[in-house]
């Protein structure tokens, strides 16, 4: 039986809780950049380099900055972030799993988007990858994503959290609004 919305809200309130309590603030986005770092350095082994005293660096500015924290969380991955970022990914398959896998009428679209697009795949796999790129861009200029700005910051009264969360709003009605002229 799924959970309703107001269920599911209370018990991601309560993880989110539970993970700044006893580790730290969620925030993924970063993991991206790990991710990248970790691919370029199998392509190019010169770019993470570990220094006479232990410590990480790069020839990249961004994974050299803060001490190299970057270069060695991409250097050494198995640590809190990364590891998180797979538990979300394998999380969320065993929950599908779970109850029984994904049916065909939840792999059925909204009727808006069909109203507005059509049933074209390609389509849909087009504007989710650049919603993606979208948010993912976003989010590292933002230096931060929403759940580890607006989730985790508002969770700890971050003023910054209520303002990315307002500016996200503010951005993300209009887009939906634009993209979907036509009602269902």
């Amino acid at each position: 039986m799924p959970l309703n919305w107001k269920t599911g809200g209370v018990l991601l309130g309560f993880v989110f809780f539970l993970a700044v309590l006893l580790v730290k603030p969620i925030g993924v986005s970063t993991q991206f950049v790990i991710l990248d770092a970790m691919v370029a350095d199998a392509v190019n082994p010169s770019l993470i380099t570990q220094t006479d005293d232990g410590a990480y660096t790069s020839t990249n500015a961004y994974l050299a900055k803060s001490g190299g924290k970057y270069a060695k969380n991409a250097a050494n991955p198995l640590n809190y972030s990364f590891v998180f970022v797979l538990a979300m990914m394998a999380g969320a398959f065993l929950s599908a799993m779970a109850r029984g896998g994904v049916t065909k009428d939840e792999r059925r679209l909204p009727a808006v988007w069909y109203a507005n697009y059509g049933d074209t795949p390609m389509k849909r796999y087009m504007v989710a990858l650049l919603g993606g790129f979208i948010v993912v861009y976003g989010a590292r200029l933002a230096g931060g994503c929403t759940s580890g700005h607006m989730m985790s910051g508002m969770m700890q009264t971050s003023l910054s959290g209520y303002i990315f969360a307002a500016g996200a709003f503010a951005a993300a009605v209009p887009v939906a609004m634009m993209m979907y002229k036509k009602e269902a």
